[in-house]
């Protein structure tokens, strides 16, 4: 396991350890990368054909008019339970015959702003990182301005990281 320290609280501060649980101990060719473009492309479809990437499915969302982004997340949720039980249960490995690592996860009040101002724009926009590109892909090309202010917020919250509560 790798570790990296915050340079905020460099000064042995155990508490702002990173681990950087799941780096890969084989590298892969650039064709075995294929398959990762494959699933992203499935992945789009999937979230096309479930009208997960409308504004207006959204709004409906924000605006507690229909259920069905609800049962999208809440669907999602529990797959990922069920598939990080099995993971720990069954000792599952990578593609590569790899262990997999999932580091234990601790709370800080910086993860309540961040969640509001993540559901705030995404309230604003109708577009959060996971079905950004599969916008684009449809052809809402006025989503860039999201996907440009979301790469604006990324690079200022690191630039900001050691100055922010936490």
């Amino acid at each position: 396991m790798v570790q990296t320290k915050s340079k905020r609280n460099a000064a042995n501060d155990p508490a702002f350890v990173c681990y950087v649980p799941n780096n890969i101990e084989s590298k892969e060719s650039g064709l075995a990368n294929l398959k990762y473009l494959i699933v992203g492309l499935l992945f789009g479809i999937v979230f096309v054909k479930a009208e997960i990437i409308s504004w207006f499915r959204i709004q409906e969302m924000f605006r507690l008019d229909s259920f069905h982004m609800y049962g999208v997340i809440g669907s999602a949720v529990v797959v990922g339970l069920i598939s990080v039980q099995l993971i720990k249960r069954f000792d599952i490995k990578t593609l590569q015959g790899e262990t997999v690592h999932i580091a234990p996860k601790t709370f800080t009040k910086g993860q309540i702003y961040g969640g509001l101002i993540f559901g705030l724009g995404w309230a604003i926009t109708g577009a959060c990182p996971g079905p950004l590109f599969a916008q684009i892909g449809s052809g809402f090309v006025v989503v860039l301005v999201t996907l440009l202010s979301a790469v604006a917020g990324t690079w200022l919250y690191g630039y900001l990281r050691d100055r922010l509560p936490y």
